[in-house]
């Protein structure tokens, strides 16, 4: 065996070596510590921030998710979440917005819908419906709407329960979250976490 022979069996040997040693720190170990730190540390976050009711899991704090009938109408006993254009609605495997421009025909069809039914289901004016209630987000999963959106549906709600509109109200207030940090993003409210509480302070048991 020559030299260069051995110099290149050399050269294999130590790209081998270097590429198990890798391989079990970075492909094994790695994600071991940083999977024991998130179950530690995060254990809620870590498993999908998975929100219970009853014992059972009912959704994700992370994923919107629709509150209506089979035909796609709005059930007026529960909160309505932001329209999604992810597959059918909320779809993880089809996160997307719509991606048409603000002038496209088919977006302002879907909007000028969006507001009729509000307009008819909630008893408002068109012009007091914030944007979030007529126009999906960027992901089509936000599991968030704001506020303003959160408040306008209070009146509809408790009628449809037989409540008191003042009890709702307060009930979204106690879900208003407000800016990470105090400056980043906007106050927003989780919808499914406010129907649950919803659902247990609801004496008539409205399903």
């Amino acid at each position: 065996m020559n030299a260069s022979t051995r110099g290149t069996g050399r050269q294999y040997w130590v790209g081998l070596r270097a590429l198990l040693i890798l391989t079990a720190v970075l492909g094994i170990g790695y994600p071991l510590v940083v999977t024991g730190i998130g179950q530690l540390a995060f254990p809620n976050q870590s498993n999908g921030s998975i929100v219970e009711s009853g014992g059972k899991p009912v959704g994700s704090a992370l994923i919107g998710q629709s509150f209506t009938d089979k035909k796609g109408n709005p059930l007026p006993q529960w909160f309505q979440s932001r329209p999604s254009a992810a597959g059918d609605g909320y779809d993880g495997g089809a996160s997307s917005g719509s991606n048409l421009g603000p002038n496209n025909p088919d977006l302002l069809k879907a909007v000028k819908e969006r507001k009729a039914l509000i307009e008819k289901t909630d008893g408002v004016s068109g012009s007091s419906i914030p944007a979030d209630a007529l126009t999906a987000s960027g992901s089509g999963l936000d599991p968030h709407i704001s506020p303003a959106y959160a408040l306008l549906q209070v009146d509809a709600v408790a009628k449809a329960r037989g409540i008191s509109a003042e009890e709702v109200r307060q009930l979204v207030d106690r879900h208003v979250q407000q800016r990470d940090l105090g400056y980043l993003g906007e106050p927003t409210v989780n919808v499914l976490q406010l129907n649950l509480d919803l659902a247990r302070m609801d004496p008539a048991g409205n399903k």
